[in-house]
């Protein structure tokens, strides 16, 4: 073997995952068809380090948040990374909303992701004081994190473990043999490579990366679709201190309010589906958005929103149907040694990124129980 485990994709998670790996002793390898680390979703999003709340108690998105949380918090303290815990408030806009937030706080307690506290309309003036909803709900373990600085550290443990990223190498097509898989990896020069064990962690591109590789192909395989998001920015000082969230929207959590650690406030994202990896703003979504954060923050001086960036959620369920849990495929649904498949990885994929890179660890582990 040239190597004994290969990694697709060097985003949060993928960086995540072959650090995990490397630590454990592997030899650890990873390709990225871009030029750089994380260019994809993992620079393209809120860098919101979530509680746990929206997801279906005992799924891996629940599970994998809330211990993820507590982890990552730990390893950027422990590491310096810049972060802060600021905590949100989601409010509800109109009486058909409470109802909502009282399933929340039920979620929240069924996955240990803390009690989420009703805040009195008179604390919320003073929480956030251009802030206007009907009721409201605190969740004091939400935060924020530099994903660049998070992920360069986890690429510092991993070069430290000895493992490396190897950039502008796409993955072509791979092929199972004896004891582990072929690759053939494209790039300035294509180029073959054996290895035990390939974790398919390609983000946006996961689920056609896993139908590159033989004899898995389309068995099973979910189809990806692409939610596309815009974030604005608010020019000037803002006038919010911490997260504020309206209730969740089909696709997305709704147009809400982040902070960066610059202090500088953000609106977004939108949900716009598209067919294909398109990163340009449409500044015609202006007034959709300007709608949308009126209703709990009426006071928006709408001069001062200025266009900034769109992200794209890696989704594995479509327009009008449920929203997928994340798809983690090891040797028990595929029946293959040694192969991981990460699909659907989207939020809260960067918050749960280090209990995602245990859990692929485990997987792989069985293949030599």
């Amino acid at each position: 073997m040239d190597v004994q485990t290969v990694v697709i994709g060097a985003g949060v998670v993928g960086l995540a995952i072959a650090r995990e790996l490397a630590l454990a002793g592997r030899e650890v390898l990873v390709l990225e068809a871009e030029s750089n680390f994380g260019q994809g979703i993992s620079s393209r999003n809120s860098e919101v380090i979530h509680s746990g709340i929206y997801y279906t108690p005992g799924s891996l998105k629940a599970c994998l948040c809330v211990s993820g949380r507590e982890r990552l918090y730990a390893y950027c303290a422990e590491r310096g990374i810049p972060h802060r815990q600021l905590g949100k408030l989601i409010v509800a806009t109109s009486e058909a909303d409470v109802a909502t937030l009282e399933r929340y706080r039920a979620l929240a307690r069924a996955n240990g992701a803390g009690e989420l506290r009703w805040v009195p309309l008179s604390e919320v003036k003073e929480l956030e004081h251009d802030v206007v909803c009907v009721r409201a709900i605190h969740a004091p373990r939400t935060g924020i994190v530099d994903s660049h600085a998070l992920m360069l550290a986890l690429l510092g443990d991993l070069e430290s473990s000895g493992g490396q990223v190897v950039y502008r190498s796409p993955l072509l097509r791979a092929a199972v043999r004896s004891g582990g898989f072929e690759l053939q990896v494209g790039g300035d020069d294509e180029a073959s490579l054996a290895c035990a064990e390939l974790v398919n962690c390609a983000g946006l591109a996961a689920p056609d990366v896993a139908r590159t590789i033989e004899p898995l192909l389309h068995q099973g395989l979910p189809r990806a679709h692409y939610a596309k998001g815009h974030y604005y920015s608010l020019s000037g000082t803002p006038p919010f201190r911490r997260l504020v969230y309206p209730v969740a929207e089909a696709g997305g959590l709704g147009v809400h309010v982040t902070l960066d650690l610059g202090g500088r406030a953000k609106f977004g994202p939108d949900v716009q589906w598209i067919d294909a990896i398109d990163y340009a703003f449409d500044d015609a979504r202006r007034g959709r958005f300007v709608e949308a954060i009126r209703r709990y923050y009426p006071a928006l001086d709408e001069s001062r929103l200025q266009p900034d960036y769109t992200g794209i959620r890696p989704k594995i369920s479509g327009p009008g149907e449920p929203a997928a849990d994340f798809r983690i495929d090891g040797r028990d649904v595929h029946g293959i040694p040694g192969l991981v498949n990460l699909m659907g990885i989207e939020s809260p994929g960067l918050t749960a990124a280090l209990s995602i890179a245990d859990y692929v660890r485990e997987l792989l582990d069985r293949r030599h129980a």
